[in-house]
């Protein structure tokens, strides 16, 4: 495993993050335990949760886990979040000084911690002012509640505004944003990425094989079924394959994908999970496992050493497609400046 600063911070963490929306829910405690083992025996120190994964029940599971392994737990660096509804009432979600209150003394205690290293704003709340959050915060910081603060899933100007509002008020800014970001999801480049880079800010992507897609598990024009997230739901599964299967960019990432993958003998996973981590502003990569086996194969990533060529390769296949104005080439040169200036 190898390891980087958490965002801005003096903070060691893993490359990879162990995402644990899967435990109570995908994963019984048992089979959430084991994948706890594989993770740290390998390396992993970074661990990522939320109150709202399986109502509570990743946290607890978690916590069951550090006490059961307080040396292991010495080196873990724990992330969760706040945000969603925990309850029925209008004041059980939101990001109010009431809710996280509320809310982070709850995670603390099914985690069984006296303070998190980094607590997350699962997402903006347009109803709450940004300053009483931030005021929270930093109040949540200084009391040793928690070590750093994030936010995932904001846009580039809420991200830029809260470092801005943060830094004015003297509050303890934030250090690391978790956005959606994979080769098949790379819009956030137009505005998250250079927020992200402007501010200091590290990123954890989460969903990183975008969906299982990545995987190679997914083959053209046959729609999936049995044990797959799409195949599970096959609704709304239905719908999001025939978007992705109809979309020649898909097949340009997965042609891509695989063709690297077989040159090095490694499965498609580790090669996408290998271009993500060379993206600029990236922390951490968010892995989600049902297994140990599938765990285990996405943590050999970090073994993959991908050349330039193939990194050239799989972000020209994968470029966002976008519109003229104001992120294609048309907005581009009006934003460009040569040096030698003139007409």
């Amino acid at each position: 495993m190898r390891y980087r600063s958490l965002g801005s911070s003096g903070t060691i963490v893993s490359e990879q993050a162990l995402g644990t929306m899967t435990f109570g829910a995908e994963a019984d405690e048992a089979t959430s335990h084991a994948i706890l083992d594989a993770f740290v025996e390998a390396g992993g120190t970074f661990i990522d949760t939320a109150d709202v994964y399986s109502a509570g029940d990743s946290e607890r599971i978690i916590g069951s886990w550090l006490a059961a392994h307080p040396s292991e737990a010495k080196q873990a660096v724990i992330a969760t979040k706040g945000r969603f509804p925990m309850g029925d009432g209008p004041n059980d979600l939101g990001l109010s000084r009431r809710h996280l209150r509320a809310a982070l003394d709850a995670s603390l205690e099914r985690l069984g911690v006296e303070h998190v290293d980094l607590y997350q704003m699962h997402a903006w709340d347009a109803l709450t002012p940004l300053d009483e959050t931030l005021r929270f915060l930093d109040d949540a910081v200084a009391s040793g509640k928690i070590g750093y603060y994030g936010f995932s899933n904001y846009l580039g100007w809420q991200l830029t505004k809260a470092v801005h509002v943060a830094r004015a008020a003297g509050f303890t800014a934030p250090v690391t944003l978790q956005p959606q970001y994979s080769l098949l999801v790379r819009d956030i480049e137009h505005e998250v990425v250079p927020a992200a880079l402007d501010a200091g800010v590290g990123l954890l992507p989460w969903s990183p094989l975008g969906g299982g897609w990545l995987s190679g598990k997914y083959t053209r024009d046959v729609s999936p079924t049995g044990a797959t997230r799409l195949g599970e739901n096959p609704t709304r599964g239905m719908e999001s394959w025939q978007k992705r299967n109809d979309d020649p960019r898909t097949w340009r990432v997965l042609d891509a994908v695989s063709e690297i993958a077989g040159q090095h003998g490694v499965s498609a996973s580790q090669v996408a999970l290998g271009w993500l981590a060379t993206r600029p502003a990236v922390t951490s990569v968010i892995l989600g496992a049902r297994s140990i086996e599938q765990l285990t194969d996405n943590m050999a990533a970090t073994t993959l050493d991908l050349t330039t060529d193939e990194i050239d390769r799989l972000t020209a296949a994968s470029a966002p497609e976008m519109d003229d104005y104001p992120y294609g080439e048309a907005g581009i040169a009006q934003r460009a400046r040569t040096i030698e200036g003139g007409r």
